[in-house]
């Protein structure tokens, strides 16, 4: 959450820009208020227009009325305003967010803690979001800028023997020992504290040491204990509230200007509150002023690079810490650990100067550094060796550029392809080829030796390919070569210059697929490999298609028959036909295996259920009849059959077989007192195995639930039925169907027309007795009522409130209880509607939208009238 700006700021903000603040990087004058870009200015700006408005005192009506005299646009004030909004809800984006923020935070009091917790959220990111980028170059400019950092005085710390006693102190004394006391004194504006029974102790101006002392001589007047060779009282002393110093900052300083702190407070302390030296600031030679007399300089790089304080002394009242412009400052860049701008002393040299960058990277030339620096009249580029970096001179600008090595190996070869350690490698003056390959580990045994590529470049960079023969390298019987860097050689496999040999299989085994070939692989082992048979399969009719090569008669592939053993055993004729590479299997259905197809009886018969079809013919009648027949509570009129259409998705076989094996698997566990036989325990082994390879395949696959043929009639479908109506659409692809059966004719005349061959899926739908039609559509009060059978289609229209406006009379149709459709016939005007029965519903249709015609149709249909009618004018003439 940002920190809540009210709309008063907003008119500080016009204030701070009547005042000319916070505009200087975008180089616009507010003096000039009326080309005022809000747009341009960033977070930080507007916080800091805000911070420093807020400080005029001036009220709302003076700035309004300065706002308009000076002609700031009314839309730049609205954008302003826009801007103060979104950082009150919070709204703000990238680095301008960040850096109004930390604006915020710095200078408003009493944030709430959840303001808090955002602030170092984003400080997690950049610490430094408020610094400039030529600021946090500056080598230890962000000392005092980190807000992880904190350079507060430590008041927890034992007093110091040399801390210096001042006015306002206070001084706790406590007597112990044969003699008990408590004082507590403060230091008088004299220098001095009152001891009662003694009187005044001058403390001022004096160490803890010398206090300690001056009052063990004081208080030995009254307790005469504390003296002599064996004292039986003792004391000690200690500061208590300490008192506040005014030291005055002056200088390059961010903050300049006089301070009050904690008396223990040193110079890193007080150059933390004046927010340490600006960008002009010296870092290495801040001076520390008392009395009029210089008694201390600190130099921050010594703290910074080998953590020494040496100058960093405590300060005293009235001392004055003087931060002098910068002499010397030079830039390094390149690969260093801390590239930035920093300040040099009379002196020192280069390597000192990569001392403070944290020395070289890894990747750096260090032999040479060029250096770019000003002349009296122009800009020069001078070369600096390494042997030279002590000697040196140094001047105020100079800009100190690190290279790096080059991209580039000086004595190295690599070795690709098939060999056993590929890779890159060493190579010496005059090194072989033969001895590449044994560091290489020599070649595998799939190598191609008799032409391998050596890939060379040359010095142009262009690319050189040697072909050579390494067999007749390595026997001998040719001359070896000479390496050079960065040569490349490349040893193919003899299967990267072949197709990868492989055979397939496909119908009736329990995992069809692509399989490796294998020299005198027979049938047998494809099918063992493939995990055998499938109870529908025969191995009497199996069918190998082997490619055919340089034939151009036409013939496609060689087709070889062949029967093995069922349970594949080992026979004569499978090992006479040896399988070759890309040789493809299929092994057929038995003639005599019929899946099991099952249909549904449901409704008002005897025995409703699911029923398994004896034969493939066998018909509504013949499961009716196994079914008991219709109880005395049948309608036979509303009966209809329940069919799958081709949207329907059917289970794979592998999803089939997945169930019915976990179902066998849950059915095999015993109660928990009963242990499982072997032969279960087996039985189960096996079971999980399967469940599990069939799982890994399904995701492997990915396999949907249609199968491949379905699946492709389907789309073919969905094409066809592309573009037509929505309400079509859904009708034409629904899984289900009806088809409306007449069950009294089918009962009457077994295995008629009537009396249809039932599929797969098939549901024989048998209602109770129905008494009701419903109305529905474009009626004025859809609704449903008893039949009668005296009333008319148009009775049971009135007795739905009647035709609403848009209904489509002519189109009216009624659906009955058993799937069959009727529509409304019409002859010249007379509308015939279908009769009613029982469980019938009435379905009005609504007239489709007309558009009417726009102005410009009826002004186009009358020009062409009238363009017409002119030509036909002229024609009669």
């Amino acid at each position: 959450m940002l920190l809540k700006i009210s709309i008063q700021k907003l008119r500080f903000v016009l204030l701070g820009i009547l005042l000319g603040v916070g505009l200087v990087s975008y180089g616009q004058s507010l003096q000039d208020i009326q080309n005022l870009k809000v747009d341009e200015l960033s977070d930080a700006q507007i916080e800091q227009l805000i911070r420093r408005a807020e400080s005029s005192g001036m009220n709302e009506a003076q700035l309004e009325a300065m706002a308009r005299e000076r002609g700031m646009p009314p839309a730049e004030i609205s954008k302003l305003t826009q801007r103060i909004q979104m950082l009150k809800s919070g709204n703000v984006e990238g680095t301008n967010g960040r850096q109004n923020q930390g604006a915020n935070q710095r200078q408003v009091e009493g944030n709430v803690s959840d303001q808090i917790d955002v602030f170092d959220s984003l400080r997690q990111s950049d610490p430094y979001y408020d610094l400039s980028p030529e600021q946090k170059k500056i080598f230890g400019f962000t000392l005092f800028h980190n807000k992880e950092l904190n350079f507060n005085p430590n008041l927890n710390l034992p007093t110091p023997d040399n801390y210096v006693l001042g006015t306002g102190d206070q001084l706790l004394v406590d007597v112990y020992g044969a003699s008990q006391q408590s004082l507590d004194l403060t230091v008088s504006p004299e220098g001095t504290v009152f001891i009662p029974d003694i009187g005044p102790v001058n403390v001022g101006g004096a160490t803890i040491e010398a206090v300690r002392s001056r009052l063990k001589n004081a208080l030995q007047q009254i307790y005469s204990g504390l003296g002599g060779a064996s004292p039986n009282t003792f004391f000690q002393i200690r500061v208590g509230n300490i008192r506040t110093i005014q030291v005055t900052m002056a200088g390059e300083l961010r903050v300049p200007g006089s301070y009050s702190m904690p008396s223990f407070a040193n110079v890193f302390n007080a150059l933390y509150q004046a927010g340490g030296p600006n960008e002009n600031g010296s870092f290495r030679n801040i001076q520390v002023y008392r009395d009029s007399k210089l008694v201390g300089e600190v130099d921050i790089y010594a703290f910074l690079v080998e953590g020494k304080q040496e100058g960093n002394i405590i300060l005293q009242d009235n001392d004055v810490v003087i931060v002098p412009p910068v002499r010397t400052r030079v830039e390094l860049d390149g690969p260093v650990r801390r590239p930035g701008i920093f300040e040099i002393k009379p002196g020192e040299s280069i390597t000192d100067l990569l001392s403070f960058a944290g020395g070289f990277k890894s990747n750096a030339y260090r032999e040479l550094m060029t250096v770019r620096r000003t002349t009296d009249q122009e800009m020069r580029v001078d070369n600096v060796y390494n042997n030279d970096f002590e000697t040196f001179a140094i001047r105020d600008g100079d800009f100190f550029t690190v290279g790096t090595i080059l991209e580039r190996f000086e004595n190295r070869a690599q070795v690709s392809g098939a060999v056993f350690r590929p890779g890159e490698f060493a190579i010496e003056d005059g090194m072989s080829l033969e001895a590449l390959l044994k560091m290489a580990g020599g070649l595998r045994g799939d190598a191609f030796s008799e032409r391998v590529s050596l890939y060379r470049t040359n010095p142009d960079f262009t690319m050189e390919i040697i072909t050579l023969n390494l067999g007749a390298i390595l026997s001998g019987e040719g001359p070896d070569i000479k390496l050079q860097r960065e040569d490349i050689l490349h040893v193919p496999s003899i299967y990267d210059l072949k197709e990868e040999y492989h055979v397939q299989i496909s119908g009736e085994v329990n995992r069809t697929g692509v399989y490796q070939f294998a020299d005198s692989m027979t049938v047998g082992d494809l099918i063992a490999k493939a995990k055998g048979f499938k109870e529908s399969a025969t191995s009497s009719n199996i069918e190998i298609a082997r490619r055919i090569k340089g034939n151009v008669s036409g013939e496609i592939a060689q087709i070889i028959n062949i029967s093995i053993d069922p349970n594949l055993k080992i026979s004569e004729e499978e090992k006479n036909i040896l399988l070759q590479p890309f040789d493809h299997v299929f092994v057929r259905q038995s003639t005599g295996f019929q899946p099991e197809t099952v249909v549904e009886v449901e409704g008002e018969v005897f025995y409703p259920g699911e029923y398994a079809l004896e034969k493939r013919d066998e018909r509504i009648s013949d499961v009716l009849n196994r079914a008991g027949g219709m109880n005395q509570f049948a309608y036979a009129k509303g009966a209809t059959l329940i069919r799958r259409t081709e949207f329907f998705k059917t289970k794979e076989e592998e999803v089939l077989k997945l169930e019915q094996l976990e179902s066998l698997l849950e059915n095999m566990e015993r109660d928990e007192k009963v242990e499982n036989a072997e032969s279960e325990k087996e039985l189960m082994k096996r079971l999980e195995e399967r469940v599990a390879l069939l799982t890994e395949e399904r995701v492997k696959n990915k396999t949907g639930t249609d199968g491949q043929e379905m699946e492709s009639f389907s789309e073919d479908r969905y094409q066809f039925l592309e573009g037509a109506d929505s309400s079509v659409m859904e009708e034409a692809t629904r899984d289900k169907e009806l088809i409306g059966i007449e069950l009294d004719k089918i009962l009457q005349q077994p295995g008629s027309k009537y009396d249809l061959i039932l599929q797969e899926g098939d549901v024989i739908s048998i209602p109770k007795e129905l008494q009701t039609v419903r109305m529905r559509g474009e009626v004025l009060y859809p609704t449903t009522a008893r039949y009668d059978e005296g009333r008319s289609f148009r009775n049971y229209i009135s007795r739905a409130g009647g035709f609403s406006e848009s209904a489509r009379k002519s189109r009216s149709y009624v659906v009955y209880a058993n799937g069959d459709v009727k529509r409304t016939n019409r002859f010249l005007f007379i509308s015939f509607f279908p009769r009613l029965e029982p469980g019938a519903e009435i379905i009005v249709p609504q007239k489709p939208e007309r558009e009417p015609m726009s102005v410009q149709a009826w002004i186009g249909m009358a020009s062409s009238l009238a363009t017409l009618v002119i030509l036909i004018d002229r024609v009669r003439r």
